[in-house]
């Protein structure tokens, strides 16, 4: 049994995650790519700091809002009905950023937008519990975790190219980005509804042998969770507590992304254009090392909390030494550092909600936990920002970001065992709502 579940694992890794990945490239580059347009486009559109701001993380209010309510439903239509749709429908609203040219259409698009990817991550994260056994998934959402380096190394050159087309058919090289990149998704969508299944029990690449397998197995390990039932889920303080936690990771992540082609073109003293793009893809090259490793090791030793407080604290410690040193490249090398901290920490942290629930309290509890860092990204530019204006310099945002991701640290050491999960009432233990 042992070696047809294997079998099934090392199959469904070679048929999910790279489907995962691409997507999830696509998705990081459509919410992140206003960060390369960011200084052309504000000249284009008159959009001042503040309200550019504010439309990097408005897209996150609806991604906040609709996160576990997009959840339930992928639960209930199937994952490729809905991953299908969402992502043709995040690929024409990126797109549509080709047209926004005043601060009215900017931050609705942005908004629509955030609720268009609403569904996508936490329903990845819970494909990930419906299709791999519980001791194989820190090692694949590693994996998976690669689509965030990968989409701002590739997406680097791509968008510092893509805006070099600057005049071509009269339209602004931003433009041609918008709509290009979009298309991109567009495509990810229709192919969605050809490639997936929906879980192990129907997956067509899977022979009956192994197909058994891997259903009995995760089906053994869903009997032994305890909290199946949402308003129970919630009742868990570590649900909470991790929620928190995702908060303070989504601030350090965002709080650098949307800025650091204009932070690495500051450092070089040139424009934001293809050379800057190509340096801004260095931090996301080291970051792929890191998150392909470190969660690994996490699987292996087991010590979760441990891996996941050392990743973040090189990232708090690498936003600070950006801010500090004066030399381009010690500034780069702590971008490094601060990518590979804040990018690894994330898989490894996705475990834990995973071996607490079950169910619909697990589709909800992503959901929720999701939302938190959805906050977190909307706090990040407006965090960064104002820190910036009130002290009149360009580093106290990123030493602010520093010292937020430091109480991350201790958050993650204070996180309670799964053994001191407390228990429920008998009666509403496997239970569905």
């Amino acid at each position: 049994m042992t070696t047809m579940l294997n079998k099934a694992v090392e199959k469904t890794r070679w048929r999910l995650i790279p489907f995962m990945l691409s997507l999830y490239i696509l998705a990081f580059l459509d919410r992140a790519n206003i960060g390369f347009a960011k200084e052309s486009y504000q000249i284009d559109t008159g959009l001042s700091n503040e309200v550019y701001a504010l439309g990097a993380g408005i897209f996150f209010i609806a991604y906040a809002i609709l996160g576990a309510p997009a959840n339930l439903l992928m639960k209930k239509f199937g994952a490729k009905s809905w991953i299908g749709c969402t992502t043709l429908a995040w690929g024409v609203l990126s797109s549509a950023m080709a047209f926004a040219d005043t601060e009215f259409k900017f931050l609705l698009v942005r908004f629509l937008l955030g609720a268009a990817e609403a569904g996508f991550f936490p329903g990845m994260i819970y494909l990930t519990s419906l299709w791999f056994p519980a001791r194989n998934r820190a090692s694949v959402m590693g994996l998976f975790y690669l689509g965030a380096p990968l989409a701002l190394t590739l997406g680097s050159p791509l968008s510092g190219a893509l805006l070099e087309m600057h005049g071509f058919a009269g339209h602004a090289g931003w433009f041609w980005m918008f709509i290009i990149e979009g298309a991109l998704a567009v495509a990810a969508g229709i192919w969605t509804f050809w490639y997936l299944d929906d879980e192990p029990s129907s997956a067509r690449f899977l022979s009956a042998d192994i197909k058994k397998a891997l259903v009995d197995e995760l089906a053994a390990e869903e009997s032994k969770k305890q909290v199946t039932r949402i308003r129970d889920g919630l009742k868990i303080p570590a649900v909470w507590h991790l929620g928190f936690i995702y908060l303070i990771i989504q601030i350090s992540v965002y709080g650098l992304i949307f800025f650091l082609p204009t932070q690495v073109s500051n450092l070089l003293g040139t424009k934001v254009g293809f050379t800057a793009s190509l340096i801004s893809a260095i931090p996301w090259v080291a970051a792929m090392f890191g998150t392909y490793y470190i969660p690994r090791y996490a699987d292996k030793s087991g010590a979760l909390r441990t891996v996941a407080a050392s990743t973040l604290l090189v990232a708090g410690l690498g936003i600070g030494a950006s801010a500090l040193v004066s030399s381009p490249v010690l500034a780069i090398g702590a971008l490094c550092f601060a990518a590979v901290g804040f990018i690894a920490v994330q898989p490894v942290f996705w475990t834990i909600p995973t071996t607490l629930l079950s169910g619909s309290a697990l589709a909800a509890g992503i959901g929720f936990i999701n939302m938190f860092g959805a906050i977190g990204g909307f706090l990040a530019p407006q965090i960064r920002v104002a820190a910036d204006n009130m002290f009149s310099n360009n580093i106290a945002g990123l030493l602010t970001l520093c010292g937020i991701t430091l109480i991350g640290v201790v958050a993650i050491a204070l996180l309670r065992a799964k053994s001191e999960t407390p228990q429920l009432p008998e009666s509403h233990l496997k239970t569905s709502q």
